[in-house]
């Protein structure tokens, strides 16, 4: 088989989709065509490209370079017959991003380096939402990461765009030694005596959402010790036995650490990926939109806690797991697992 310029493109679509049956139907490809293509062309470069897995497929170190390649080949055979002002040197375009606490940014950050290596990329921890909106604004910053919460939705100008990148349920770590340590899901009143870790206000709802919830349960908590740190110290704290936390559903507990759903789902957060409309250019936003998503499927290949609630929870049809981003302010609840709408279920 002699390369083409089709075949990078499949390999680039299959990598931003993060999904071959997603892949083709965006190029308008069968599934078992595109598998067929795929298959056809890592047999010519006589190494996997892509690693199948659950919730679909991911690059795997050598498709890394395969894809990074493809992706210089496919920017320069479009820059042919330009202008010299239009092909001017995309080497090092800068990207600016600010991040709340995500579990979705180091690997969206990943997954951007190896599909747009060109990037002078530089990353920005703010912890406060209503922070990172108003350093869009001020064009402080390109593009962020943040977080709110159904019915709480962030705003902003008309000078920034955003996609939600998902809605999941917020979970709750207890140490291993815990009274409710063999329940499937522990009910918010049942820790009414327990002391809780606390972040502090990010500008978005939180921790008023967490306090709203303990006080539709009947209590409020004990004792509360305010705490922003790193996840470990956090766990390690936990598995002490000093208090509980609510978490993100996708957190991988540490020995000693259990991570239990919430009944009833009283909580949940969306992550949202803004950014400014006069920059980046549109293919940075959507590679930014694709690696993020892209992610997070990786996160719930990773969480078994949280695919064990979801097939409880929620109807499942395939084998795969799908995280679609959403347009607009988030005003129900959707199925982590899946993308679905969870109304209905």
């Amino acid at each position: 088989m002699e390369l083409e310029l089709r075949h990078l493109r499949v390999l680039c679509a299959i990598a931003d989709a993060g999904s071959v049956g997603r892949a083709a139907s965006e190029l308008g490809y069968s599934q078992p065509a595109m598998s067929t293509q795929l298959r056809r062309i890592e047999r010519h470069f006589g190494k996997a490209l892509f690693e199948r897995k659950v919730s679909g497929v991911e690059l795997t170190q050598y498709g890394v370079g395969v894809l990074a390649q493809a992706r210089d080949v496919l920017a320069r055979a479009d820059a042919i017959g330009r202008g010299p002002a239009e092909s001017v040197s995309r080497t090092r375009r800068p990207l600016r991003l600010a991040a709340t606490n995500s579990p979705v940014l180091s690997g969206m950050v990943v997954r951007l380096r190896s599909r747009l290596p060109d990037l002078a990329l530089t990353v920005s921890s703010v912890y406060p939402s209503s922070e990172i909106v108003q350093l869009l604004e001020d064009g402080e910053v390109d593009a962020a990461i943040a977080a709110d919460y159904p019915g709480l939705e962030l705003w902003h100008s008309a000078a920034v765009a955003h996609r939600g990148i998902v809605t999941e349920p917020s979970f709750v770590a207890l140490p291993s030694h815990h009274r409710l340590k063999h329940c499937l899901e522990v009910g918010l009143a049942d820790l009414a005596e327990d002391a809780w870790f606390v972040t502090p206000d990010d500008g978005a709802g939180w921790p008023g959402v967490f306090y709203a919830a303990c006080e539709s349960a009947g209590f409020t908590p004990a004792a509360v010790h305010e705490f922003l740190g790193d996840q470990l110290q956090l766990q390690n704290m936990i598995a002490e036995g000093l208090g509980v936390s609510i978490v993100q559903a996708t957190l991988r507990p540490v020995p000693g650490v259990l991570i239990k759903p919430l009944t009833g789902t009283p909580l949940w957060c969306r992550y949202v990926l803004a950014w400014r409309r006069a920059s980046p250019a549109d293919e940075i936003a959507d590679t930014l939109v694709s690696s993020a998503t892209a992610a997070y499927r990786a996160l719930i290949a990773q969480s078994p806690h949280l695919r064990r609630w979801a097939s409880r929870t929620w109807s499942v049809t395939g084998p795969q797991v799908a995280v679609r981003p959403d347009r607009g302010p988030l005003r129900h609840r959707r199925d982590p697992a899946n993308g679905e709408d969870a109304q209905g279920h």
